[in-house]
């Protein structure tokens, strides 16, 4: 990388907020110069940087692709099974995994920055089927599933919200129905979030640590998933 993360310039939230107006391809290609100056470079420098503090905090496994289709999201929409048929994100979204394989796929701590909220969290927002079959084994285990109790206690005294995306009707069948741990066996993800009013500490280098302050308390939902389900 050329530079050091400096921050998020006010011009991409003009930028993204443009996009929120007049979605078009148009509009795009006419702004592909600020795309390029203040989503994709800062972005990029951004990855470098708070891949290096998760590595440092969490684990140094932590993969950090500074590209797009990397850690960075594409701004592109996949349309294809959406009625929404608008071409572009109004936002930009940022993934670091851990683990082998498609990084979609796997634990990770993940970052969404509109112009007026930080979302952040870790997790999986869902889970392949051969690792649903391992999550709910895990689940399952008195001493895995009890593991996993602590770190979801330990994620929301940290002032997180534990979810589970769009949860199963029933417990799968060969599973109990009842007990403490009956709810986690219907999820179809497991993931440990928050948001927050876009800060001051976005314009600057300070966002890093801003950044992975919030993430780093979220590591215990993603350890157990990175022993558990990987």
């Amino acid at each position: 990388m050329a530079h050091a993360f400096q921050g998020f310039s006010p011009e991409l939230f003009e930028f993204l907020r443009g996009l929120e107006r007049d979605n078009t391809k148009a509009y795009f290609d006419a702004h592909r110069d600020v795309y390029d100056r203040a989503y994709v470079a800062p972005a990029r420098e951004f990855v470098v940087a708070l891949g290096g503090e998760l590595q440092a905090r969490v684990s140094p496994g932590i993969q950090a692709e500074p590209k797009v289709n990397g850690s960075i999201f594409r701004i592109n929409r996949d349309t294809r099974f959406s009625r929404d048929k608008t071409p572009y994100k109004s936002h930009l979204s940022m993934f670091f995994w851990e683990g082998e394989g498609r990084s979609r796929e796997l634990p990770g701590f993940y970052l969404r920055l509109t112009p007026e909220v930080v979302h952040y969290g870790a997790g999986m927002h869902g889970f392949p089927k051969d690792r649903l079959d391992a999550y709910r084994q895990a689940v399952a285990d008195d001493a895995r599933g009890a593991a996993l109790e602590d770190a979801i206690a330990s994620v929301g005294a940290a002032g997180a919200t534990v979810g589970g995306g769009d949860a199963y009707k029933r417990v799968p069948r060969g599973y109990e129905a009842e007990g403490a741990r009956a709810d986690l066996l219907r999820h179809g993800a497991l993931f440990a979030g928050e948001e927050a009013p876009l800060p001051d500490e976005v314009g600057g280098e300070a966002f890093v640590a801003w950044t992975a302050d919030r993430m780093a308390p979220l590591a215990p939902v993603h350890r157990w998933l990175v022993q558990n389900i990987t």
